[in-house]
């Protein structure tokens, strides 16, 4: 059954994962803050992409490029003349939209009138500031739309230090900034938010071959980390959907609560981009072969997922209502690579030598593993909550650990018990996480 969406925006606020931004002011709009669950979580989704795409490759290094950049790659990427949305304003209420996000380009969603839209006017994305002290039009910059140009504008940087030959590819996680329209959806669609990004250079001719690997390469990852086969899918763009830059596109559609949206975009950028900065900038980013004693302009292939929608389709994914008697048992089935906590430690009541000998395992254990060190609420709730936050294993020191120096691990998605000697269960733990 599917997930409904204001039960995961009531479990993200009432556990931690997600808050409202500036709450005490009324809250700021798309705007969110990861609490001590949901940074964990979302940390953890950039790990596992980063260890994948970098840790677990020769072929791809790190980059991290600056939030503010020159005007002038904007230019040069097109962003300043392209990137922009058709926006239209109902003139009875005075509410704005993305003209391509209408149901019905005729009637107001928001007052139901009919034919009441201004002409679409194209509005740039993105944001604009002044660096200095002084507002002009000489110092305009803007906040980054996407983290990809600073790969691009890096290429011989990276290409010469790190000595790479292609095929090669420029990771990047960071954060980036849109002036959404019509932001929504929880997190979702935002202002602000996190983009995990790489360039994958090749030579041209075999820019087909590596975008249908990457494609594939993706769908495994998700699929790697306990996402549902079934709520994923991939979709070709059709002609006129495809960038100013792109000779093929992509996308990874998660089902999300209101349907399919995407999660990710793979594209063949061809060598758009390095042609328009060596245009732009009048500096040379060919890459010479001296196998075939040839010099020419690489081809992209670029994966680009966000870290904050994919940590949420990870969250919805995961949720599971099971019937365990005559309760409802809430579970977050994560992957234990993404899961916030790994271990519960749980002494069975608040008694001093049961508390002792908890603390003492709890700290043992975190030189390891995330721990929560979780003694209030009656051991059935606590339980509950650990399923809810998706930890995979629980510790429970009881009256019976004082005398056997021995402790109860359950595990959450099938809640069977072992009984573990103390001295072995980092061993035990290790072994399953």
């Amino acid at each position: 059954m599917p997930v409904d969406f204001d039960t995961i925006v009531n479990l993200s606020k009432k556990r931690g994962f997600v808050f409202q931004s500036s709450e005490i002011y009324g809250g700021l709009r798309s705007a969110y803050d990861y609490g001590p669950l949901g940074v964990e979580l979302l940390r953890n989704v950039k790990e596992q992409w980063w260890h994948s795409m970098v840790r677990m490759r020769d072929d791809v290094v790190g980059l991290d490029s600056a939030v503010i950049q020159a005007p002038q790659v904007w230019e040069a990427s097109g962003h300043l003349a392209s990137f922009t949305d058709p926006l239209v304003e109902c003139t009875n209420c005075n509410n704005r939209y993305r003209e391509d996000k209408l149901d019905n380009v005729d009637q107001c969603p928001s007052c139901g009138k009919w034919g009441m839209f201004t002409e679409a006017k194209h509005f740039n994305l993105m944001f604009k500031t002044h660096m200095g002290p002084i507002e002009s039009s000489d110092n305009v910059v803007y906040l980054r739309p996407e983290t990809a140009q600073g790969i691009f504008i890096n290429f011989e940087n990276v290409r010469r230090t790190a000595r790479l030959k292609l095929p090669f590819g420029i990771a990047q996680i960071g954060k980036s900034f849109r002036n959404e329209i019509t932001p929504g959806q929880f997190v979702f669609r935002t202002r602000e938010f996190e983009q995990m990004e790489m360039e994958f250079f090749c030579r041209p001719e075999e820019a087909e071959e590596w975008f249908r690997y990457w494609i594939e390469e993706r769908r495994n990852w998700y699929i790697d980390l306990g996402m549902k086969p079934e709520n994923l899918q991939f979709r070709e763009h059709e002609q006129d959907e495809l960038s100013h830059y792109s000779a093929g596109t992509f996308d990874v559609d998660y089902k999300f609560p209101w349907g399919f949206d995407e999660l990710e975009g793979i594209a063949n950028r061809t060598d758009f981009d390095l042609k328009a900065h060596m245009e732009k900038s009048g500096k040379d980013l060919t890459y010479f072969d001296q196998e075939a004693n040839e010099r020419f302009v690489p081809y992209v292939i670029e994966p680009a997922a966000g870290a904050t929608r994919t940590t949420f389709a990870f969250l919805i994914d995961a949720y599971t209502e099971e019937a365990v008697g005559d309760e409802t048992r809430i579970v977050l089935k994560l992957d234990s690579r993404l899961s916030p906590i790994k271990v519960g430690v749980l002494p069975l009541s608040k008694k001093p030598n049961l508390i002792e000998v908890s603390s003492k395992l709890a700290d043992d254990l975190r030189r390891a593993f995330p721990v929560e060190h979780d003694v209030t609420q009656s051991i059935g709730r606590r339980y509950r909550r650990q399923d809810e936050i998706g930890t995979p294993y629980c510790v429970t020191v009881d009256f019976d650990t004082l005398d056997d120096q021995a402790v109860t691990i359950r595990d959450r998605d099938t809640m069977a018990q072992d009984r573990v000697s103390i001295d072995k269960v980092k061993a035990y733990l290790a072994e399953r996480l």
